[in-house]
């Protein structure tokens, strides 16, 4: 009888300790299993490192020129495979799905900004993020829905609102 596959969780670097008093390694575990689970795919290495502002800014600089803050950004192990429009894409076969990065005062600014749980908000970045690891995209109308019916529904599963429901005030 084969083993049973190791749950899903991420290896998590803190860059900025207030990220391991809002518990993201938790959040981080809690995400990868609950996305991967939802895609249908074995266990896979993930790399989760929470820092601050300036870390991401000079991040999102180098890797796509944009110098300044942002919540998440992520980077795939492989390069995926085109897909249609509003379609699935193709998961990809590997054990290292790759590495994410995520900001503490952007996520706390949204989270206070949205009237959400700092928590739900975190682990809403992480699912986005995970998805792209996999090969979901938000390029076209078509495929932003179809991440967003993804996001929706592994949230659901964490009992976490939809985050695209605003709230009112």
């Amino acid at each position: 009888m084969p083993e049973p596959a190791a749950p899903a969780s991420a290896d998590t670097v803190i860059e900025d300790e207030r990220w391991e008093t809002a518990g993201l390694e938790d959040l981080a575990d809690r995400a990868a299993a609950a996305t991967l689970n939802w895609l249908g795919m074995a266990p896979a290495e993930i790399v989760v490192m929470g820092c601050d502002d300036a870390r991401i800014a000079g991040l999102n600089a180098d890797f796509r020129g944009k110098p300044r803050a942002t919540n998440v950004l992520s980077w795939p192990a492989v390069e995926h495979l085109p897909h249609a429009p509003g379609a699935r894409p193709q998961l990809p076969d590997t054990d290292e799905l790759g590495d994410i990065a995520i900001a503490f005062e952007t996520c706390t600014a949204e989270a206070e900004a949205q009237g959400k749980p700092f928590a739900d908000h975190v682990t809403h970045l992480l699912v986005h993020a995970i998805l792209h690891l996999a090969g979901y995209d938000h390029e076209n109308d078509a495929d932003a829905e179809t991440m967003e019916a993804a996001e929706r529904s592994i949230l659901s599963g964490l009992a976490i609102p939809d985050p695209y429901v605003e709230k009112v005030k």
